[in-house]
């Protein structure tokens, strides 16, 4: 298998560089992050300031999400052959000029291509950050790092929504994106404290890239189809899945694929990647059905529901630092099937048990589920990364965002159907015990792991050698 060779140092940097190159990656991660928060709160004001349509304006979210899934994987491989520092600080200057672009943008058609290319520059930085951390950080604090990381994306999700009302109270709509800009300049500025890499000569089939591009547009737009128009969209879903088989028919001999199938052969990684697909597909699901079980089973006003909804995430901020610690003494297995068991609680009590004046069963029930997230999240991606050797950190980044995205986009896709088949009263609860059953699964997808996890963790020691 080739090797990524570390510069200078074997196992992260030394302090005080170490905290400097970590602060580097969090505010990166915060850029990102935010963006895609705040882009959700702009489209009223972006469809009036442009006089466009509001299902025209959607596609300012999908475009960006879009470019995301398709830059993923290949930007991970890109940045295992050219090192991670130098594709990485590539995507944020990529992010950091379409953000230029976005808030000079005049047209709807304008903002929508420099978002695909600012989701461009977001799939590099999160394909690669990780590989970024484990080379500048020891092996012993990248549990705790990963706890930490999921922490800061929590609370920037959370910080989101409130940080773009700030903006539009005294300013437009492109001033959220112009924020990017004296962001991105200053990550820009400090990645040379990054630990250097060099990377591993070869080469990228073309028609690996085009099918790997067909097959995320196939399915991103089937999906967007499959619950107005379920024949075409369901056909596009089918094509995407023809491009899947076509891409790893093109690189069944490759060393180090695309699709990481090399890594998919240790249970751990695997069992990771699948567990992640159900919990994220759970999360989402129950993310999306909060707020319309709080405005039309509860009666609340969209700012009531907002305040109810931000027990979730400040779980998930309390809880994910401390289960990157439980897992260097605990095995992950065991973590993530607890996190998924109390993610499945959590969802199904909102969603079964009877409301009181008070919401306060709600309020219990969202605070269970996003301590289960957290607990979830954090231990799975760090098996999931330490289950590769660090040459291939690159491809279990990007499985590791690719993984939650289809997860989400999964989620998505079920909401809708519920929407299009089951009356509004009725469809959230539906989607809530839906999403606790994803969760379970994942639970129970992390228990059969257990059993191999002896051997995933003498692969995540060895690797880190």
């Amino acid at each position: 298998m080739p090797q990524t060779i570390p510069e200078p140092h074997a196992d992260g940097l030394p302090a005080p560089r170490r905290y400097l190159a970590i602060g580097v990656l969090l505010l990166t991660l915060v850029l990102v992050v935010l963006d895609g928060a705040i882009a959700n709160v702009a489209l009223p004001s972006i469809a009036v300031s442009l006089n466009a349509s509001p299902s025209d304006t959607v596609w300012v979210v999908s475009s960006y999400q879009l470019a995301v899934l398709v830059a993923l994987l290949p930007c991970g491989a890109i940045g295992e052959m050219l090192g991670p520092r130098r594709v990485f600080l590539a995507g944020v200057a990529l992010f950091t000029l379409a953000s230029a672009t976005c808030a000079f943008s005049t047209t709807l058609e304008m903002l929508v291509a420099a978002r695909f290319v600012q989701g461009l520059g977001g799939g590099a930085i999160m394909a690669l950050s990780m590989m970024n951390m484990r080379f500048s950080v020891p092996h012993s604090l990248l549990g705790t790092i990963i706890g930490i990381n999921a922490m800061t994306v929590a609370i920037s999700s959370a910080a989101g929504p409130g940080i773009a009302g700030a903006i539009l109270a005294v300013a437009p709509w492109p001033w959220l994106f112009a924020v990017n800009i004296p962001l991105g300049i200053l990550v820009l500025a400090s990645g040379a404290v990054l630990a250097p890499t060099r990377g591993v000569a070869r080469k990228l089939d073309i028609r690996a890239l085009i099918a790997n591009a067909l097959m995320f547009v196939l399915f991103f737009i089937g999906a967007d189809r499959i619950a107005e128009a379920p024949v075409s969209g369901g056909l596009l879903i089918a094509g995407s899945a023809v491009c899947l088989f076509t891409l790893l028919r093109i690189e069944r001999r490759s060393a180090a694929p695309i699709i990481p199938t090399d890594l998919f052969a240790a249970p751990a990684f695997r069992f990771a990647v699948i567990a992640s697909v159900c919990c994220f597909t759970g999360q989402t699901l129950g993310v999306i059905a909060l707020p319309f079980y709080l405005q039309h089973g509860l009666g609340m006003t969209a700012t009531e529901a907002g305040l109810y909804m931000m027990p979730w995430p400040a779980a998930v901020a309390v809880i994910a630092p401390i289960s990157g610690r439980l897992a260097d003494r605990i095995r992950t297995g065991w973590l993530c099937a607890a996190g998924g068991i109390l993610l499945a609680i959590g969802l199904a009590g909102v969603a079964l048990l009877p409301d009181d004046p008070h919401h306060i069963v709600f309020i219990v029930g969202t605070v269970i589920a996003g301590l289960g997230f957290g607990l979830f999240q954090t231990p799975n991606n760090r098996i999931l990364l330490l289950s590769a050797p660090k040459a291939r950190s690159g491809a279990a980044g990007a499985m590791q965002g690719t993984a939650r995205l289809t997860g989400q986009t999964l989620g998505a896709i079920a909401m809708a159907v519920i929407f299009s088949v089951v009356p509004l009263a009725s469809a959230p609860g539906l989607a809530l015990v839906l999403a606790a059953t994803f969760a379970a699964v994942a639970a129970v997808v992390s228990l059969g792991r257990v059993r191999h996890e002896a051997e995933g963790w003498n692969t995540a020691m060895e690797s880190a050698a």
